[in-house]
This record gives structure tokens, C-alpha cells and sequence, in this order.
């Protein structure tokens, strides 16, 4: 017998009873009304259920993904994330309201401690300044850049970010373009691609990548270093090196477009690209010429150790390690003094530096950085920038870094 029929029966009816009055005509059936409004009663019974239910999930799994909703946000702006996280917040809200008005103590606990993790969570944006670093002292080093050196910036694409994605304390209200540019410097004896940026299949590239990383990311695509050297007549040839402040994708995506040019690496960068999971997926991929090198110079600028590539001070690589394990910061000076460092992702916006403030923690835990290197690195850097303010500081994702280096144009050959 189904549902509707034990229902019918506990009301003391039968289903299709039509009794008969005394003359013979139908009498309204009483019983069957009961049983219809304790049916009703039931089917309302079982929505109140699932639906209390529902209230219960919101208020104790609602926090979970409104911080997600955040960091999506902080990462790309996109007013889809903003709207759904302030519908959530709201909804969150009102089952607390639910909870303490139907006293569901249990479940209250159990949401109070997701919105303690939620508030948690959201305090890791913060700002929390590192310690001053010590005041450097010594003089710049001696550079002798050799006459006709010069320097261009390959803009190959950008993200949408806020201040909040690049350092702690920044404003999720502040929105901040990402930039990915590569840097060709041009020396007599060979020039130097500082990164390569965006390649010609960045696209293809990024299929591969996770589905939050890429749901998270708003990728600008323009035009790829290669493309930009070629539309000008530059000729290959001149290019020696391609040198890599690190291996993240964003960062040698490009390498692909120049078959040959070795790529500069450190022992513990190349370690990394073997082992760095999807972020170095690309690079294992491109079967790109690996160079290592060594820093068999002395201390420069506070660093213990550092590698001056052309042996005339003009280019000086130093180790930062941190955001990945071989991470470099790139000096370089041009005639008659101009004087830049190029940090990688050392910081991604210069107020990392300026204020000594780290990435967020989601951020630094998605990237597996060594939070003790960075902040090592960081603070060595922060006490150069501070020391020295003649020092153009270029954060890779930082478009005002790139804002004194020409950018290459057709009349940067003639």
C-alpha cells in the first residue's frame, strides 16, 4: 500500500470510499477531508525538513565559500564574484538568524566556528609589515657599461588584479593591471631577454592549467615578444641569452619562440622546473636549452653572492630565493648610470618592497613559496630600495616599473 494510503488509513478512510446517505444520494466524505490535510500537512511536514536542512548547510558551509568567492575576486575583479559573494554573505546571515531563533545550539556551534575560520581566513590579507631590515651603507658597485648599450620593454599581455591578490594590507577596491613583459637588453657582446613573457601559444598553455587558477584569471593576450622582434627585421643571431628571473609559466611562456637561445637557469631553478608541478609544466614541455651557471662572484649590494654575466658590471645576477627555490633578482645598469633591478616575482607590485608587506597566504600557499627565504630576500631588497632610491625597482607584474624603459618599436633596430 503506498504513501498516500497509510495516510488515508491512520485517518480511519478508505481510498475512493463514497458512502451513501439514506435516501441514497453522496454525503460529504469528512474522513477524506482529514486525510487530505494530514497529507498536506505531511508533504509540508518534509518541506520544512529539507529546508531547514538547507538553512543549516548555508550558515555551516556558506562561510567556506564565500572565502573562496573572495579570493576569486581579489584576483580577478569581476562583478559575477562580487554579486554572488554578497548574496551569500547575506543568505549566511539570515540562517544564523534562523539558527538562534529556533535555538539549534549544535549547529549554531558548528556555523560560529566556519565564520571564525572564514574571519580567520579574511585577516590573512591584513596588512603585518616585516621587520626594518639594517641600513645598508656601502657604495653602489663600479659598473662600466659598455657605449650603445640599451634596454627595451616587450609588453605580451596583462591580468586584471586588485592590490589585495599582490601584497597584504592592498584594497580589494583597488584594482591593478598585471603585466607581463619581457625585457630585451642589447650589449656587445650578446643580447639578453630578461623573461620571456606571453608566448604565441599561451592559450593552448593555459588549457592545461587547474580550473579554479583558471577561473581566477582574466588573461589580456597581446603580442608575443617573438612577434614583436620579428615585425621589426631584429635579427636573431644577436640574441645570446634568454635569462629567467624564475620558471613560472607566465614567465617562459615565450621561451618556445626562440628555438636554440639557452636559457639561463640556476641548479635549483632547473631542479624545480623537473619537480614544480603544473606551474613548470610549460617549461618541461619545451624542450628549451637549459644553461645552468654558478654565482662565482663576490657579495654585491648586501647579497652574499652574485654572477656579473658579462664580467663589466653591467649585468649582475644575485639569488633570491623564496617564491621558488631558484629565483634571481637581475641588476642592470646603463650608460651613463642608469641603474635597474629587476626583482622577478620577488614582490608582484612595488608596495611589497616599499611596505615590506608579503603575498596573502592563499596566494603564497597556492605557489608553495619558502615563506622564511622570501622574507629573506625580501628584506635584502627593501633595504636596497630604501638605500638606494636612484634604482629603478621593476617588479615583474608591476607596470610602473617598465614606465622609464622604452618600449621596442620598429625604430628600436634603426
Amino acid at each position: 500500500m503506498d504513501g498516500s494510503a497509510d495516510i488515508a488509513m491512520s485517518c480511519g478512510c478508505e481510498k475512493n470510499s463514497t458512502p451513501v446517505g439514506a435516501i441514497g444520494r453522496p454525503t460529504p466524505d469528512l474522513s477524506n477531508a482529514r486525510c487530505r490535510r494530514a497529507k498536506a500537512r505531511s508533504a509540508m511536514s518534509r518541506f520544512a525538513s529539507v529546508g531547514g536542512a538547507l538553512l543549516r548547510l548555508v550558515a555551516v558551509a556558506g562561510p567556506a565559500l564565500l572565502g573562496l568567492l573572495a579570493a576569486l575576486y581579489v584576483g580577478r575583479p569581476s562583478p559575477y564574484f562580487l554579486a554572488t559573494g554578497v548574496a551569500l554573505a547575506v543568505a549566511i546571515v539570515a540562517c544564523d538568524a534562523w539558527i538562534i531563533a529556533r535555538r539549534r545550539w549544535i549547529t549554531g556551534g558548528f556555523a560560529l566556528v566556519s565564520l571564525i575560520a572564514l574571519l580567520t581566513f579574511v585577516g590573512t590579507y591584513a596588512a603585518s609589515p616585516l621587520p626594518a631590515p639594517s641600513q645598508l651603507s656601502d657604495p653602489l658597485p663600479q659598473a662600466s657599461p659598455p657605449t650603445g648599450m640599451t634596454m627595451y620593454a616587450l609588453p605580451t599581455g596583462l591580468n586584471h588584479r586588485t592590490a589585495a591578490f599582490a601584497y597584504r594590507g592592498g584594497s580589494p577596491w583597488d584594482k591593478r593591471d598585471s603585466v607581463s613583459t619581457a625585457v630585451l637588453v642589447r650589449h656587445p657582446r650578446g643580447d639578453l631577454l630578461i623573461d620571456t613573457g606571453l608566448g604565441r601559444t599561451i592559450t593552448q598553455q593555459m588549457r592545461a592549467f587547474p580550473f579554479l587558477f583558471r577561473l581566477g584569471t582574466e588573461l589580456v593576450r597581446l603580442q608575443a615578444a617573438a612577434d614583436q622582434l620579428d615585425a621589426a627585421g631584429y635579427d636573431r643571431k644577436q640574441l645570446r641569452y634568454i635569462l629567467l628571473t624564475h620558471a613560472h609559466w607566465d614567465h617562459v611562456s615565450g621561451v618556445s619562440d626562440f628555438p636554440g637561445v639557452p636559457v639561463l637557469v640556476t641548479a635549483a631553478e632547473h631542479h624545480f622546473i623537473d619537480e614544480g608541478g603544473w606551474a613548470t609544466a610549460d617549461a618541461r614541455r619545451m624542450n628549451a636549452v637549459f644553461q645552468e651557471y654558478t654565482f662565482n662572484d663576490g657579495p654585491y649590494l648586501g647579497f652574499t653572492q652574485s654572477r656579473d654575466l658579462y664580467g663589466d658590471g653591467s649585468i649582475v645576477i644575485v639569488p633570491a630565493p623564496g617564491h621558488t627555490p631558484g629565483s634571481v633578482v637581475v641588476f642592470v645598469t646603463l650608460p651613463p648610470n642608469a641603474r635597474y633591478a629587476f626583482v622577478g616575482d620577488l614582490v608582484w607590485q612595488r608596495e611589497g618592497l616599499l611596505e615590506r608587506e608579503q603575498r596573502p597566504w592563499f596566494e603564497a600557499r597556492t605557489l608553495s613559496e619558502d615563506s622564511t627565504l622570501l622574507q629573506q630576500s625580501l628584506l635584502r631588497m627593501s633595504a636596497i630600495a630604501t638605500r638606494y632610491p636612484q634604482i629603478t625597482i621593476v617588479p615583474s607584474h608591476d607596470p610602473r616599473g617598465y614606465a622609464s624603459i622604452p618600449q621596442w618599436s620598429r625604430s628600436a633596430t634603426q
